[in-house]
């Protein structure tokens, strides 16, 4: 049976887990200096690795071999707490997130660990307990057995009452930066005897927004597609993803203020198949790219993830005083989003919002060259 490259390759030890060093440490010094807490609050977004951290963890306090504070997975607490085990409870928030479910919890814990040296309950979403859960669970959080252990998962802290975050240590989960995505990536692939050329390996991470989980869910859907060999165009066509040289032609014609011409390009990527909500995603990705080139000049070659051609043409399009152009750009589309996404017709909200970043660009441009007229002469 085929196993996804996201749980294939999911982190079994601390090493494993990329991207969230400031987490992995703190966590190892406790185990090193066996200063653990009783609660933990792991919150980020998702796919950062909060529950796979979490799993971790609750092995590595009972392992009895451990390596540089990581679970050994060799010895037999490690081999019994494998898979299902009663001393590892992952609870879903989602689905059981009624008070009597928490009851049901705070019985339970009472009894002593079978396998190992603690009891670890992590209870996943956990913004989605009812308030009366919270209540149920609000003083067993607070004073556990001295064999229980809390760790807490959520990607919406801010849903949590106060009460529940002021007994918890908590953690922050970041999205992994591009070049740490880009390298795990490649590693993968490798392992998984797979070609591939930079450029899709580019589309993907970008794709992955942050999230190793979903990146990999995307890599997947993409070796499907292409078989041994993963290229550029393949990708594009798994993605549906604008091509560097669509969007360098849009750009151009929202900075020229060509209402007319940006139309009809916007027309033929949408008849390739091309959604507004995407393409616009694609164009507010490409504009901010822009920016970083027109405000950082060379220095923005390490951040801006494109091929030197492309890049060449960007400095270009950057030549002239086109920062508010751009800025503008940036703003109205980023305001469409949740337009364009639940719309019966978005293309036309997309169509609108072009007209719209040309003409306010224009105004903005024109207010400008007043400002400078006015300066000339004096009060």
């Amino acid at each position: 049976m085929y196993l996804a490259l996201y749980r294939k390759y999911r982190p079994r030890t601390f090493e494993e887990v990329i991207g969230q060093e400031h987490i992995i440490k703190t966590l190892v010094n406790q185990i090193k200096y066996d200063k653990i807490s009783h609660a933990y609050l792991f919150t980020g977004s998702r796919g950062t690795g909060k529950t796979s951290t979490a799993k971790i963890f609750a092995k590595a306090i009972n392992c009895t071999d451990s390596k540089n504070g990581s679970p050994c997975l060799s010895c037999e607490t490690c081999k019994a707490l494998d898979g299902t085990n009663i001393d590892v409870l992952e609870i879903d928030a989602a689905s059981n997130n009624g008070v009597d479910e928490i009851r049901d919890l705070r019985e339970k814990i009472k009894y002593p660990p079978v396998v190992g040296k603690y009891k670890v309950y992590i209870i996943d979403e956990v913004h989605m307990l009812s308030t009366s859960a919270f209540n149920a669970l609000l003083k067993t959080l607070e004073e556990p057995p001295k064999h229980t252990i809390f760790i807490l998962a959520t990607t919406e802290v801010h849903k949590l009452p106060a009460t529940i975050l002021s007994r918890c240590l908590r953690f922050d989960f970041r999205l992994v930066p591009l070049e740490i995505l880009t390298a795990h990536l490649k590693k993968v692939l490798d392992d998984e005897g797979v070609k591939y050329d930079d450029q899709a390996i580019n589309v993907i991470v970008r794709a992955g927004e942050g999230s190793v989980r979903d990146m990999l869910s995307i890599a997947d859907r993409c070796v499907s597609f292409s078989g041994e060999e993963l290229t550029y165009e393949k990708v594009l066509t798994v993605l549906g993803v604008s091509e560097r040289e669509v969007l360098i032609s849009m750009a151009d014609k929202i900075l020229s203020k060509d209402t007319g011409a940006a139309l009809v390009e916007l027309d033929k990527v949408l008849s390739l198949g091309k959604t507004p909500l995407v393409f616009s995603n694609d164009l507010i990705g490409y504009f901010r790219d822009l920016l970083l080139v027109n405000s950082l000049g060379d220095k923005s070659r390490d951040i801006v993830v494109v091929r030197d051609d492309v890049y060449q043409q960007m400095k270009k399009q950057v030549e002239g005083d086109n920062y508010a152009e751009i800025l503008k750009a940036i703003e109205v589309l980023s305001s469409v989003e949740q337009e364009l996404r639940y719309s019966a017709e978005p293309r036309i909200v997309l169509e609108t919002a072009i007209i719209k970043t040309i003409n306010e660009a224009s105004l903005v441009r024109r207010v400008e060259a007043l400002e400078e007229i006015v300066k000339k002469f004096p009060r």
